[in-house]
């Protein structure tokens, strides 16, 4: 048995669901973005793209985590 998904990812398939995009694009506009800093990020994503802030943060969360660990 697979335990559940925890921290950001456990947001995943709602914000694919919920706003029609893949987690891999998502992350992609992130990555791509001349902001570099966490909140600016999320901000970013919540006017330009209409992300919730829960949303946003999860993802920019999970994004800048795996970048620092490469």
């Amino acid at each position: 048995m697979t335990s559940p998904v925890k921290g950001p990812a456990a947001y995943f398939p709602s914000i694919e669901k919920k706003y029609g995009r893949a987690i891999a694009d998502w992350k992609d506009l992130i990555r791509t973005s001349p902001l570099t800093k966490h909140m600016e990020l999320v901000t970013w994503l919540k006017t330009e793209h209409g992300l919730g802030h829960g949303h946003a943060n999860a993802l920019v969360a999970h994004t800048l985590a795996e970048d620092s660990s490469k």
